[in-house]
């Protein structure tokens, strides 16, 4: 079994995409606009330059993304991406690139069930959970 996770944005998955391979230091696996949908398929004329489906490798998933047709789209909420890597200096710019611009919930620190652990939501509205594993220091 393999677990992905969706994204829907309201215009800006091409942005935000584009965000997370440089976060992520990853490419596309493919990027499709509404315009190229098949012959006869409905498409809004104000979604043709939208996102109609994205997908890239990120660490063990494929993280995927779509924007909603104008009308259509909710806000994101309900969930959050969690990220966990042993290497201290990749939490730490992780963390920093994708708290950039958007909102801090628990900043880094140590934890009771983790040497590192952070909470932020980035400037397209994903909540982001990072950490290292294991036991913090005594």
């Amino acid at each position: 079994m393999k677990t992905s996770v969706h994204l829907g944005f309201t215009g800006k998955c091409d942005e935000a995409f584009s965000f997370y391979e440089k976060v992520f230091g990853t490419k596309r696996q493919m990027t499709m606009k509404y315009s190229e949908a098949p012959a006869g398929t409905p498409v809004p004329p104000d979604a043709k330059d939208l996102v109609m489906h994205t997908a890239m490798p990120v660490g063990s998933i494929t993280l995927m993304g779509a924007d909603a047709p104008p009308g259509r789209g909710k806000p994101m909420s309900g969930f959050q991406i969690c990220i966990e890597d042993t290497d201290e200096a990749t939490v730490r710019r992780l963390f920093a690139a994708l708290s950039e611009g958007g909102s801090t919930f628990m900043p880094l620190e140590k934890t009771f069930w983790s040497p590192l652990f952070g909470m932020c939501t980035d400037k397209y509205g994903v909540g982001w959970m990072l950490s290292m594993p294991g036991q913090p220091p005594a």
